[in-house]
């Protein structure tokens, strides 16, 4: 712990409205306020937003030392509340000694081994898609973000379950987004009535959790039974793993409760926030259809191969990976992370009293220009060994940082590559017009607004 010195400057800070602050400015805009705060601020901002101060953090260093050198001191914030009420007590969610265990638990899931077994199917999963894409009428636009929705949505599924759930699985996604709106709703309002009022919101919401709940709870309760019926079984899903894995120390296993707030939190990350990068990575291919055709060669030249497996394939796959990378720094799903101090600290020369708020922005911290050359340019390059050699490991934050880093961030990596890879080997992607324009949408992940629609052109047919 840092304790404060007598020569502790105070945090610049952005003046805003009386009583209010600089709520307005912040809801309405929160990407281009934070980045006006990076220019006008070197280092550190302070807000006031919806009556609590929040400090912009806006250097590599600050974040690194926030994040992991002094992570222990820095709680999930009053925000993550707010999802803990549909994810649980989940990875994302959960602190301290609880926290530690579940990671420990859920860890061995996301393996190498793990994630060469599932390699296959992603790419099965994604020519599923390409044979959707091949039947439909070129004239007509696809609603990219949708089908992108519905991809990521059956690899998160046969991922945790492996065995067939359609059935079971119907309307889930439409819950998990009315979730995320109510989350994002509530994140941005004065007023926060408890869920026992029954308001039309949340009765909304709470129809919605009871329905992911019922999804959830149902194949678990199917697993346990089938293990019951046959204790031999095993099932070559990150489910099966969950349920199985035993406490080092005390041998125990996951409750149904825990598999149903890890299962829950996989599920939304590996659905929504790897569907919107994906959408966002066909918008810039569409913009840019050089580095399109560049990533397009190195899948033919890597899938010709046929001795070697997938996942050695998708290690190949350089060029693409550096596209999925780019495309993560120019619109993080996550696009703001926020910490609560539990004791007092200093960063730098700025004293912060216990139970101070910390944002962090990786949106904006990847378009500093001290770390990102032209931050604003599409630019796959700027990935390449060469050129991240110098680059501060804190500077690019697409899945968090320190003890917190996604735990499936392997996962999506190579499930975006692989679906970039096998797309683009069939399809091109087009703009509708020259100057068709997509805004991101900062709510609890960073959507398209209005989703993305895009031509798709076949250039292989059948002979």
């Amino acid at each position: 712990m840092t304790t404060p010195t007598p020569t502790s400057k105070d945090v610049p800070r952005h003046r805003g409205w009386p009583l209010v602050g600089s709520t307005y400015p912040f809801i309405s805009d929160p990407l281009g306020f934070m980045l006006r705060l990076q220019e006008q601020h070197e280092r550190l901002s302070v807000v006031s937003v919806l009556g609590r101060e929040l400090n912009i953090l806006q250097t590599a260093e600050d974040v690194k030392y926030v994040l992991q050198e002094n992570n222990r001191n820095y709680h999930k914030s009053e925000a993550y509340k707010i999802l803990a009420t549909f994810l649980g007590n989940g990875l994302l969610t959960s602190e301290e000694d609880f926290w530690r265990r579940q990671r420990k638990l859920a860890q061995p899931a996301f393996y190498k081994q793990r994630l060469a077994l599932m390699a296959d199917m992603m790419v099965q999963e994604t020519e599923s898609l390409v044979e959707d894409w091949k039947a439909h009428d070129v004239t007509q636009p696809r609603d990219i973000s949708k089908d992108m929705m519905r991809l990521t949505l059956n690899i998160v599924t046969k991922a945790l379950f492996s065995t067939d759930v359609g059935d079971r699985i119907s309307g889930i996604s439409e819950a998990l987004d009315g979730i995320m709106h109510f989350a994002d709703q509530t994140l941005k309002s004065f007023i926060r009535l408890p869920l026992k009022y029954p308001t039309p919101r949340n009765k909304k919401f709470l129809a919605a959790v009871d329905k992911v709940e019922e999804v959830i709870y149902g194949i678990i309760n199917g697993r346990r039974a089938e293990i019951k019926r046959n204790p031999e079984a095993r099932y070559d899903d990150l489910l099966d793993m969950l349920m199985r894995t035993e406490d080092e120390e005390t041998g125990e296993t996951m409750s149904d409760g825990q598999l149903r707030d890890e299962v829950t939190t996989i599920f939304m990350a590996g659905h929504e926030t790897t569907a919107n990068a994906l959408s966002w990575a066909f918008y810039l291919l569409a913009k840019h259809p050089e580095i399109a055709q560049k990533s397009r060669e190195e899948s033919e030249a890597v899938f010709a191969k046929p001795a070697t497996s997938t996942f050695e394939k998708a290690r190949e796959l350089r060029y693409t990976m550096q596209v999925v990378q780019e495309v993560l720094r120019l619109y993080p799903p996550a696009w703001v992370v926020s910490r609560r101090s539990l004791e007092e600290d200093q960063i730098g020369p700025y004293a912060f009293p216990a139970d101070s708020y910390m944002l962090i922005s990786p949106y904006t911290l990847h378009r500093r220009p001290e770390y990102w050359d032209a931050p604003e340019v599409f630019n796959p390059d700027r990935f390449s060994e060469e050129n991240s050699k110098n680059r501060p490991t804190y500077a690019y934050l697409p899945f968090g940082g320190g003890p917190r880093l996604c735990i499936g961030n392997n996962f999506a990596l190579m499930e975006m590559q692989l679906a970039l890879a096998t797309l683009l080997r069939d399809f091109d992607v087009a703009l509708l017009t020259p100057d068709q324009l997509v805004e991101p949408e900062p709510m609890v992940t960073l959507r398209p607004k209005g989703g993305i629609r895009l031509g798709v052109n076949r250039l292989v047919v059948d002979s």
